[in-house]
């Protein structure tokens, strides 16, 4: 007779409606690897993510005091019926580590917290605790008299204190510092009333514009260059200073700071891309000449262990650090020692060895950035947790899935349940449960098309069934070259002065195992020129006011054609200005704060949630008003604008490159953040496909598409070399391999194992090499 306790072998999830679900009623086992398939958009992340896990961590977060869940996100439980059986989820999510340049692999990991503790114990000379081999704590030390109450007296006393931090005054623990291009600023032939500044967003119309104008340190109306140096240092440099200005209390401040403040803090990566681009103008960055880029005070790079200071530690390859914590044999420190080569062998194991601790972790790409996050997993003692990933081969080369695969299986078969979001037919085939969701993306998809075995889902008619044992084969003839981007003495990373001529006019995978050098050697050297468009891997970031329509700039045309038509101003038709309905600012919902319960979300009485003001949508174009058109899909709103009397040509050139990538089917104001990251990357491409250049520089397109998706893909990249342009796709996907006319293959393996070329020619002559890797696998899946 089995025991009760034993029953509980099912994830029950019954009815679940989170974003475009359609009641989906699901059994999952436990203690099993289930995989989740079907198309971009289908509702895989809405099933996994925002159902099962959302829904989890809630109720683990329920068993805190209120005390505590105040400091905690709080969210909504989901729209589902019933959920059984759960148990602690893990979320292994793609997110971008944190954009903070003082971020790093070290940091992110503990690694770093471990070493700092290491050479404060260690370390000749001793210099301090642990923080002062902080790049993040800078040395302070001050003096005084404090009061404090005591016994009903007051007693006052003479205190000092002091602070050593491993932080380098000049560049203040950031390893770079940055010099400012005046001319980038202003236009010094006008006055600040006129409009002399140049940065993004210090328009004279808004607040700024009247903080400048109106300052008590230099006069408005006088052109810059008449400024006397103390009126000049005022408005570059100025301490944050009271002043009144209209009535009402500001601080104000010099560009410069203010600058630092607002745009410098932030990743370069993570800035929006018209600020990215003054960023770019404006300011220099060089390597802190005082610490070389280290981070860290004179003090903190002095003291060693074995000739070796903390800033040379974080610096080495990994799997030379774990080697060197290895030799070290202090039994005054044996427990650090073996938690820190544990993590440090994690790294290997998981293929990041060739990174170094003080890799900024802004610059890791999603598949890296997900891989550091597992590290902290491998090792655990934990059974009986959910782990969920999602697609965790990204950026995986064929011969690191085979890895990745036997690191899932291992969780498995410590008894834990593992969800995976994947597209992938290497990961999808060590499943021993299948789900795949569908038929189509967005309202086309939500509902379950098949549950069962691989097998089973290999016999079903499903979109993925169908496509799963898909094989691109190899072009009869090759394109032939129309010239030659020449690359010479690649340096920067890992490369070892590479030389290679790329082919241009025809379609040019850069190919290698992660960490090879592929994105050192385009995004260092061909990216940077003019006349490129390199569209990387970065994340696009929206909040629930973004949608398609204001990423892409189709609401500037649409709005200029509604204004033309009503003979209004154009910022009425935008639900973030003046149209906006007055009751939830254009938002389109009302939050309703619950305390330590999750704000209540729901739609907007007066605007019915359509977001703007009744008054504004008596304005018609085409007999439709701003709000209709924000609810058509991409194909529909493609023919509402191509056709005679509305005819905005502007904005139909952009729904064109929308339904090219495959998005015919997303609404036009559907927010940014209910967006799949298959479909972000692709309304990222569509954006970029706009730009002027002759050459096209793609990071890894296919990440999160489905192998149908994978189709359409190469059909718009032929497209785009048949019109002329010259495509470089950095690529693991075999089938955009196949599809090739020239491959360049770097390795042979990754960090300093890597950095070089190691096979240039076309697709046919790499798969008769087979001397590499990627021919091997490239064999393989052609079946040759």
């Amino acid at each position: 007779m089995t025991h009760p306790a034993d029953s509980h072998d099912l994830i029950r999830v019954h009815g679940a409606r989170v974003n475009n679900l359609q009641d989906v009623s699901v059994e999952l086992p436990k203690r099993r690897l289930t995989v989740f398939t079907g198309v971009s958009g289908s509702g895989k992340s809405s099933l996994v993510f925002g159902t099962i896990a959302a829904e989890s961590q809630r109720l683990i977060n329920e068993t805190y005091s209120a005390f505590l869940q105040n400091f905690m996100p709080t969210s909504a439980r989901p729209d589902v019926d019933v959920l059984d059986g759960l148990t602690t989820a893990i979320l292994v999510d793609q997110e971008r580590m944190g954009a903070d340049p003082r971020s790093t692999v070290g940091t992110a990991t503990d690694a770093n917290a471990m070493l700092r503790i290491l050479f404060s114990r260690l370390g000749e000379p001793h210099v301090g605790s642990p923080q002062a081999f902080s790049f993040n704590v800078a040395s302070i030390s001050g003096a005084g008299a404090v009061a404090f109450e005591t016994g009903g007296r007051t007693v006052k006393e003479r205190r000092e204190f002091s602070i050593t931090g491993g932080m380098c005054p000049r560049c203040e623990g950031r390893g770079a510092v940055s010099d400012f291009d005046l001319s980038a600023l202003y236009d010094e032939t006008k006055s600040l009333a006129e409009g002399a500044l140049t940065i993004p967003g210090y328009s004279m119309e808004g607040w700024y514009g009247r903080i400048y104008r109106n300052g008590d340190f230099f006069p408005g109306d006088k052109p810059i260059k008449d400024f006397t140096k103390k009126q000049l240092d005022a408005l570059l440099y100025q301490e944050p200073t009271k002043i009144k200005v209209e009535g009402v209390n500001i601080t104000f401040e010099g560009l410069i700071p203010k600058i630092q403040k607002s745009m410098l803090s932030k990743d370069r990566e993570a800035m929006q891309p018209h600020i990215r681009a003054f960023v770019d103008r404006a300011i220099t960055f060089q390597t802190c000449p005082e610490c070389d880029g280290t981070r860290l005070n004179e003090g903190a790079r002095s003291s060693k262990i074995k000739g070796i200071n903390i800033a040379d530690a974080c610096a080495m390859q990994i799997t030379d650090l774990a080697a060197w914590v290895k030799d070290l044999d202090e039994p005054s420190v044996a427990p650090l020692l073996t938690v820190l080569g544990d993590t440090l062998d994690s790294f290997v194991q998981i293929g990041l060895g060739y990174l170094s601790l003080d890799r900024p972790a802004g610059t890791l790409s999603g598949g890296e950035a997900q891989r550091t996050k597992m590290i902290r997993h491998l090792g655990s003692s934990l059974t009986d947790v959910t782990y969920v990933f999602d697609e965790p081969t990204v950026g995986l080369h064929p011969h690191d899935i085979d890895r990745m695969n036997q690191l899932l299986l291992q969780l498995r078969d410590k008894g834990n349940t593992v969800l995976v979001v994947e597209h992938k037919p290497e990961a999808i085939a060590i499943a021993d449960h299948v789900v795949d969701l569908g038929p189509g993306a967005g309202s086309g998809g939500g509902r379950i098309m098949f549950e069962g075995t691989v097998d089973g889902l290999r016999a079903s008619d499903t979109v993925t069934g169908r496509h799963l044992d898909d094989r691109a084969s190899l072009k009869d003839t090759v394109r032939t070259p129309t010239g030659h981007f020449e690359v010479r003495g690649a340096s920067s990373h890992n490369l070892r002065d590479v030389d290679v001529d790329i082919p241009l006019g025809v379609l040019t995978v850069v190919t290698g195992v992660a960490g090879s050098g592929k994105s050192s050697l385009i995004h260092g050297s061909v990216a940077a020129t003019d006349d490129v468009v390199a569209i990387d891997q970065g994340a696009i970031r929206g909040s629930r006011r973004s949608n398609p329509a204001t990423y892409t700039g189709l609401l500037d045309p649409i709005r200029k054609a509604f204004a033309k038509q009503n003979g209004v101003k154009p910022s009425l038709f935008s639900a973030n200005s003046e149209g906006a309905c007055p009751n939830c600012n254009g938002v389109g919902v009302v939050f309703t704060d619950l305390g330590i319960m999750a704000t209540v979300e729901s739609p907007c009485e007066v605007c019915e949630g359509r977001r703007f003001d009744a008054a504004v949508l008596e304005y018609k174009l085409g007999e439709r008003d701003i709000s209709e058109v924000l609810a058509m899909p991409v194909a529909e709103a493609h023919a509402f604008f191509g056709k005679e009397g509305v005819n905005v040509a502007p904005a139909a050139r952009i729904l064109a490159r929308l339904e090219d990538v495959g998005l015919g089917y997303l609404t036009l104001g559907q927010p940014l953040s209910t967006l799949s990251g298959g479909e972000r990357q692709r309304i990222k491409l569509a954006t970029h496909m706009g730009e002027k250049g002759g050459t096209y520089v793609l990071d890894e397109p296919t990440s999160g598409l489905h192998l149908a998706d994978v189709e359409q893909l190469l059909g718009l990249l032929d497209r785009l070399v048949e019109s002329g342009k010259s495509v470089i796709v950095i690529e693991h996907h075999q089938a955009v391999m196949a599809h090739a006319d020239w491959i360049i293959d770097l390795g042979p393996g990754a960090g300093h194992d890597g950095g070089r070329v190691v096979f240039e020619g076309t697709p046919a002559d790499l798969m008769a090499d087979r001397s590499t890797l990627t021919g091997q696998h490239l064999a393989a899946y052609v079946g040759a």
